[in-house]
């Protein structure tokens, strides 16, 4: 599919535009923008309210925060790859080498937090009574930085062959190349999909299951009764409903990143219509933008800080310490 413009016109060692119709290009922008845009702002906005208001500073809010960040990043790479639609890459070769060393963080970090906050929901459901003594904020701060650290040096290890010869993997200027191998790829898929995807699964269908028998005591005198004699605690309402959001984010999360990991794991980046290899990799990302839009509609706390936020009362002093809950 190669154009006649080239990607520098006064290079003649340039790499060639993609040849695609304008409409196509367009639609593509303006999709790929308006998704970018939206992802960073909604992502900033669970950034300022986590992050400002004390009655927020939670364990589970701690990993959504996370989450918020790798998502607002992902909003702000989306510009990059907006960039390479006509198959041109103008930011040079150091950039190119930075850019995916970013993507491979991002992604990692916010698969590791999807699994932390499994385990989080694991244990606030199967484990109540040990719950709050067992989950800290200060053990959970170490995981979280622990997940971006070992995404840091994930990405060191498979770039680093990217970074000892970036030019040199580029048949033409104009061209963002790394050394991604069978090997690698097989890695990342099971590292970044498959082995945490397994665990995901695992952890939610015994929340599933606990949370259903928790729901069926609890609409029963007899049972709850029976239950409190035996010395078992059910998960209180709150946990349940957090189960129940961030299990929808943990679903959303599956739908937005499975045709992107199939496609890849099938090899077929190369056969499908660009028309679908736009949807998936929209998909991808579009992922990012969701779990803030879930929060506004689960989380009654988010919408209370969007209105502080959006009016500005958060200037005023001590509003952080405002009744969000």
């Amino acid at each position: 599919m190669e154009g006649d413009e080239l990607c520098f016109p006064q290079l003649n060692t340039s790499c060639r535009k993609l040849k695609r119709s304008h409409f196509d290009t367009v639609c593509t922008h303006i999709i790929l923008s308006s998704i970018s845009l939206l992802t960073a702002a909604l992502n900033l906005l669970v950034i300022i309210s986590i992050s400002h208001f004390k009655q927020l500073h939670t364990p589970t809010n701690l990993l959504l925060l996370s989450l918020a960040v790798s998502d607002f990043f992902v909003g702000l790479l989306m510009f990059f790859q907006i960039t390479l639609i006509d198959g041109c890459w103008y930011f040079g070769d150091v950039v190119c080498v930075i850019y995916s060393v970013l993507d491979i963080v991002i992604t990692s970090s916010s698969v590791g937090t999807m699994v932390l906050i499994s385990v989080d929901r694991y244990a606030a459901i199967c484990y109540p009574l040990h719950y709050p003594t067992k989950v800290t904020q200060r053990r959970v701060q170490i995981c979280v930085s622990l997940c971006w650290i070992c995404s840091l040096f994930y990405a060191a290890l498979m770039m680093k062959e990217s970074l000892k010869q970036s030019a040199r993997l580029n048949s033409c200027i104009g061209e963002c190349v790394i050394d991604f191998d069978f090997t690698k790829q097989f890695v990342d898929l099971m590292l970044t999909f498959i082995l945490p995807i397994s665990v995901i699964i695992v952890l939610y269908l015994r929340v599933f299951v606990v949370a259903v028998s928790h729901a069926r005591a609890m609409r029963s005198n007899i049972t709850a009764l029976t239950l409190q004699r035996s010395g078992k605690v059910t998960a209180k309402k709150s946990e349940l409903k957090a189960a129940r959001t961030l299990g929808v984010v943990v679903l959303v999360f599956l739908a937005c990143f499975c045709p992107y990991f199939c496609v890849s794991l099938t090899g077929q980046e190369n056969l499908i219509s660009y028309a679908s290899s736009i949807f998936v990799v929209s998909l991808f990302y579009f992922n990012s933008c969701l779990n803030p839009i879930i929060y506004a509609f689960f989380y009654p706390w988010f919408r209370k800080c969007i209105k502080v936020i959006m009016t500005l009362q958060i200037l005023q002093s001590r509003s952080s310490n405002a009744n969000i809950l």
